[in-house]
């Protein structure tokens, strides 16, 4: 038996009793219409039962006690409001049920509107909109449409197929030259369908239409679709969804009705402006499913110039109050004016940075909040490169370019086919009359979306701008033929395979593979475009966010760079030294052979010999990197895989040395080699002779880099620059190892260095676990530690990255096990924990201690935030990813610092 607390708990709450605050509690739609609701905007009435309704539900399979009658009151009230009763035979209430998150989820969950109909309550339906049967049967049609879609799982084909047969025997193929008497007879056709595959006629009952609705929504939570789109967007599993339901208003009572999704600037270029899609005689989702297509917003003003200057007022209002930009849905029922929802709309990177900037020149934010307003992700999609069109491509269409991007790829029409081939390695674009959520799957997998129905505020546009996919939709030019895995464009075919280009900043698609070109963006980034001189307002937003995130950040940003063509790319794209130089990318090409007589020394005269040809060359390397690195800090790892890997595979060797003895050739120095390898064969090389115990089993090895290390530094700075060598000790996990190849090397740095002023920290690579649970003792004979988090996550998971990523982490995050690839970004609770100890540890032994990260999660958006809380002292990625990380410590301490005055 429930508890009276619990059956007194509250679950439904009225619009008047919500604000945008609630969106924990209420959902993302409901919260906003709570808003408007309360700032007098013309809303329809009706409640919201909360996410707590849905979590309770889904953890036992039953309503929560009390909910029903909760229901049962807020409906009873919203009756009496409008004057009807819900199912009324002669004037009924119709309500919609819609899903509401916490965030923005687009078509992954359920809507199910005009419930309340039934064969008696439809007649009443007409009578009420004076005797205008077309518009009742055709609501009655999308309820039995929707509800058994949705609720009872009947296949949406069946009930398309019966509609596109009513439409050819009516011989067109618009919906609104259907006329009652069609519509009636759809009807009809649709119970057939619902009944033959539930088994039981449609619910007559209002009553229990309403609450199977509510459960499907629910449920809905939980769908496939829904599950995969919060984990492409990295939205918690646990939040649940709000359930609205709302009086209908109708948007398909005639030409003097419509219904609409504006936006109050550009939500693909943030240009200012009057945008969005509106479609007269029809209800709400035809405009976002892209089943017919919109006419522009603008267009409204000819059609109905009363409600469009309302609607003017009213997108003015709310984004002044939202202080950002809003996608708004609205009805218009008979020339009056209903807004539907409201929430901060979903825009495409270079729309993120210049409505940010736009923003602060209009004084609603400030550069703290523009900073917020953006992220590393969006910063790294504007890098990416873009069509170069000067070898005489034309296009052969132009749909809306609904979500930017250069993309080209194989066409593929279904979903299914696009999954099959990006799993293949495949680039394909995507090619739908227009997408529906069931899409979801290959929309992720495709480099881009093409369709030929549908505008900027179709689904495919939605989906694809919050994705970061590059889109082209309402191509109406191209003729879609999915079954015959076909296209027809300017008298051409287009089979699946055959290779196209989109453009999605402007709707432009072409046959074959279009050339690409660097971005805006990453020729500013590299210092050969001014953004004082640059036409693109992009440019100059991107400027001015990554000024102000350079002047707030606390992490400095290293990149990873090997050579000194590498130091120079990074320090163009504003990396503040060399976090991470890897020693053994200097061993390879035409130097493998001194590593094989190294390998294969049996004296120590012959082991020195090799070492000392090793030595000017790793030493002309350096003085490379630290010419262009000038007065920035180098961080040098000692080598650190082990020697076999710069020898032939063993496999291979002995099938050579077979081969060449058959034949009765001298395979003396071969036969040395494969003696070596198979001696050096490791069951576990990543646990084996590798890191600091190579170098302390290899007399000189060590001794060779560190001497190498120091001239070059003692060189640059005799040539008038500045060295700033760090030398790092690989795979230490005791701080005996690490005392042991200090001793030797302060030697020979005080032997080298003399009265130069070079100085050389001395260091350690955190990347085993043990070695970040003894970080205090490490400490005390390191200045820095740099956290390999590659390594520390492999020994922490307990797993190798180049095995298990394809074996079976799709299934992890299928699962859920993992919300994200931990090598992506970084493990918080595990991995993150150690990082964390380490930190506080060797700080505690070590005051001064310089912390860093050099591991990939040095580029990684949400790892950098987590360094940041960590108190590392810089990240350090690849060049093309030191913008993003810049970015991201900018935000990280933006946001640390707003967290802390409140």
């Amino acid at each position: 038996m429930a508890t009276q607390e619990t059956v007194d708990h509250k679950y439904v709450y009225d619009f008047a009793e919500g604000n945008r605050d609630l969106k924990d509690l209420l959902g993302g739609k409901g919260a906003n219409l709570a808003e408007m609701t309360n700032l007098g905007l013309p809303v329809p009435p009706g409640f919201i039962i909360s996410t707590e309704a849905c979590k309770a539900y889904l953890a036992t399979g039953e309503e929560p006690a009390g909910l029903a009658g909760q229901i049962e009151a807020h409906l009873e009230s919203l009756e009496r409001g409008m004057g009807r009763r819900l199912g009324d035979p002669d004037d009924p209430l119709l309500v919609s049920v819609r899903s509401g998150a916490k965030f923005s989820m687009p078509g992954m969950m359920e809507t199910v509107l005009n419930v309340g109909l039934n064969d008696r309550s439809v007649v009443g339906l007409a009578a009420r909109a004076g005797g205008n049967e077309r518009f009742a049967w055709d609501s009655y049609r999308r309820l039995i449409q929707m509800f058994g879609k949705t609720v009872c799982e009947v296949p949406g084909e069946e009930f398309e197929h019966a509609l596109d047969e009513a439409k050819r025997a009516r011989g067109t193929t618009d919906d609104l030259d259907l006329d009652a008497d069609d519509l009636h007879g759809l009807v009809d056709a649709y119970k057939k369908i619902f009944l033959k595959h539930t088994g039981r006629d449609f619910p007559q009952s209002p009553r229990e239409q309403l609450d199977l609705a509510i459960r499907a929504v629910f449920e809905s939570w939980n769908a496939e679709r829904a599950v995969l789109y919060r984990r492409q967007e990295r939205i918690p599993a646990d939040l649940g969804t709000a359930v609205n339901v709302v009086a209908m208003v109708f948007g398909n009572l005639g030409p003097d009705s419509g219904t609409g999704v504006a936006f109050t600037r550009d939500p693909a270029s943030g240009a200012q402006g009057i945008y969005g899609d509106y479609l007269a005689n029809a209800q709400g989702e035809d405009v976002v499913a892209g089943i017919r297509n919109t006419v522009p917003l603008q267009e409204l003003e000819s059609i109905d110039k009363r409600s469009y200057d309302e609607l003017l007022v009213i997108m003015a209002r709310l984004e002044g109050h939202y202080r950002d930009l809003c996608d708004i849905e609205f009805t218009i029922e008979r020339g009056k004016l209903w807004m539907l929802q409201t929430r901060v709309g979903k825009r495409t990177a270079a729309a993120a940075f210049v409505i940010a900037g736009q923003l602060v020149d209009e004084g609603l934010i400030d550069l703290d909040e523009a900073l917020h307003r953006v992220n590393g992700a969006q910063l790294a999609q504007l890098m990416f490169p873009r069509f170069q069109l000067d070898h005489g491509f034309e296009p052969v269409a132009k749909g809306v370019g609904a979500s930017p991007g250069a993309a080209s790829g194989k066409v593929v029409f279904t979903s299914a086919r696009a999954v099959e081939l990006a799993g293949e390695g495949e680039a394909v674009i995507l090619v739908r009359r227009e997408t529906n959520p069931d899409d979801l799957n290959g929309m992720i997998a495709a480099r881009g979306i093409l369709t030929s129905r549908g505008g900027k505020t179709s689904h495919a546009a939605v989906v694809a701008r919050g994705m970061g996919k590059t889109c082209v939709s309402g191509a109406d030019e191209i003729d879609v033929n999915v079954p015959a895995r076909r296209l027809t464009v300017a008298g051409q075919s287009v089979s699946e395979g055959d290779v196209i280009s989109i453009d999605g900043t402007t709707g432009k698609v072409y046959l074959g593979e279009v050339p690409v070109m660097p971005s805006e963006v990453v020729r500013y980034f590299e210092g050969t475009l001014d953004p004082a001189e640059a036409d693109d307002a992009l440019v100059k937003a991107v400027h001015r966010i990554m000024t102000h995130a350079d002047a707030a950040r606390r992490l400095a940003v290293r990149a990873n760079a090997d050579t000194g063509a590498d130091a120079a790319r990074a320090r163009r794209f504003g990396a503040q030294g060399i976090g991470l130089c890897r020693t053994e990318h200097m061993f390879l090409g035409d130097r493998r052979e001194l590593v094989e007589r190294l390998i294969l020394a049996r004296t120590d005269t012959e082991r020195s010999d090799a070492l000392a040809a090793l030595l000017p060359l790793q030493r002309d390397d350096f003085v490379a990197i630290f010419r262009e690195m000038d007065g920035l800090p180098v961080t040098v790892r000692l080598i650190d895989p082990p020697l076999h890997e710069f020898l032939p595979p063993l496999e291979q060797l002995a099938v050579d040395v077979a081969v060449a003895q058959e034949r009765g050739e001298d395979v003396a120095k071969e036969e040395a080699l494969l003696a070596a390898v198979r001696r050096m064969h490791e069951e576990n090389p990543m646990l084996g002779l590798r890191g600091v115990r190579l170098g302390l089993v290899i007399p000189g090895l060590f001794a060779m880099q560190v001497r190498a290390i120091a001239e070059a530094a003692v060189r640059v700075t005799r040539e008038g620059g500045s060295a700033c060598p760090e030398i790092m000790v690989p795979l230490v996990g005791a701080v005996q190892e690490l005392e042991t190849v200090r001793a030797e090397a302060e030697k020979i740095i005080a032997e080298v260095v003399g009265d130069s002023g070079v100085e050389v920290l001395i260091g350690t690579m955190i990347e085993v676990p043990r070695a970040a649970l003894t970080a205090g003792q490490i400490a005390e004979a390191a200045e820095f530690f740099s956290f390999g988090t590659n390594d520390l996550t492999q020994m922490g998971w307990g797993f190798s990255r180049d095995d298990v990523e394809g074996a079976f982490f799709w299934r992890y995050l299928e699962l859920g096990i993992f919300g994200i690839s931990p090598f992506e970004s970084i493990d918080r609770d595990g991995v993150g924990r150690l990082v964390r100890i380490a930190a506080e540890e060797g700080r505690a032994a070590r005051p001064g201690l310089k912390l860093g990260v050099c591991g990939e999660h040095g580029g990684d958006p949400e790892s950098v935030h987590f360094f940041h809380s960590v108190g590392l002292d810089y990240v350090s990625c690849s060049p093309f990813r030191v913008p993003v990380a810049r970015l991201e410590a900018g935000r990280a301490a933006v946001e640390t610092a707003g967290s802390d005055s409140r």
